[in-house]
């Protein structure tokens, strides 16, 4: 595996595959890696094309107050399990490298970011967004992974891919969980003992949330559902608990149709998203 920091150093490594029409797959991540990343890496392997995984904590993406300083980090620990994963290109530039002029140009979804997550982390997806079409114009890849954990990120980036035209398939791999259902997350680390043991509500919410609409439940009556269950330990604080399109992002105002359960939940100080698709 090869690891490259500037932009330049990326187009010389890439220049090769672009000139003999190689496919390229993108991972895009922040680092400190988890079984979540590893997923992401070996569907990338699976799809017989030059894997690059980006490794940038990207300082657009957090707001004021947020985690940025403390976020975790240990490149060395990511560039072996990358390595050990077949990842042939390891990109991790540093701040100045992606935003040598200061992020100047943004790239914005609007209706898509002003839901869920996006009530709470005002000019969050706007970071995403920018940073991802970055990501795309350097590496050019003809398939770019993400996680389904982070589903309306996704479905942002599937909305600017379609609407700004860029050559690429999005893919989604499946969230990956811990033993007691807790999706995998790199803030999971964050956790005090306790607060971990409150955490292994969510996942329980959620199937309580799934069995309640599954019976007939409303939506209103499903997010009740989720929130008593999270009610339960006074050491999580519901952000939001919403039924919704799983396209559009819209709220569900019956049961007809196709729905995604998705929450955001405090465990202490720690943000902690998850989703479920309804049947």
């Amino acid at each position: 595996m090869r690891t490259v920091r500037s932009k330049s150093d990326l187009l010389k490594a890439l220049s090769p595959a672009w000139a003999a029409g190689e496919p390229i797959a993108l991972v895009p991540t922040m680092g400190f890696f988890h079984a979540g990343h590893l997923r992401l890496m070996r569907e990338a392997k699976k799809s017989r094309a030059l894997v690059v995984v980006s490794l940038f904590v990207n300082p657009t993406q957090f707001g004021a107050g947020e985690d940025l300083d403390r976020y975790p980090r240990n490149e060395a620990r990511d560039a072996e399990l990358a390595a050990g994963e077949g990842v042939d290109i390891l990109f991790a530039p540093g701040v100045d490298e992606m935003y040598s002029r200061g992020p100047t140009t943004w790239v914005e979804v609007p209706g898509l970011s002003g839901c869920l997550c996006g009530r709470t982390r005002p000019g969050h997806f706007r970071g995403v967004a920018t940073v991802v079409a970055k990501l795309l114009n350097l590496v050019r890849p003809a398939v770019a992974f993400f996680g389904a954990k982070d589903f309306q990120q996704t479905v942002i980036i599937k909305r600017m891919v379609a609407d700004l035209d860029f050559p690429v398939e999005v893919r989604t791999v499946p969230t990956v969980r811990e033993e007691d259902g807790l999706a995998m997350s790199s803030r999971n680390g964050y956790l005090s003992p306790e607060e971990r043991r409150a955490a292994s509500l969510i996942p329980q919410a959620m199937d309580v949330g799934r069995r309640a609409w599954s019976a007939g439940a409303t939506p209103e009556k499903t997010r009740q559902a989720v929130g008593a269950v999270l009610a339960r330990s006074p050491l999580l604080r519901v952000d939001y608990v919403a039924v919704v399109h799983p396209e559009t992002l819209e709220e569900r105002m019956d049961s007809g149709g196709p729905a995604l359960l998705a929450l955001a939940v405090y465990a202490g100080a720690t943000r902690l998203i998850d989703n479920l698709l309804l049947p």
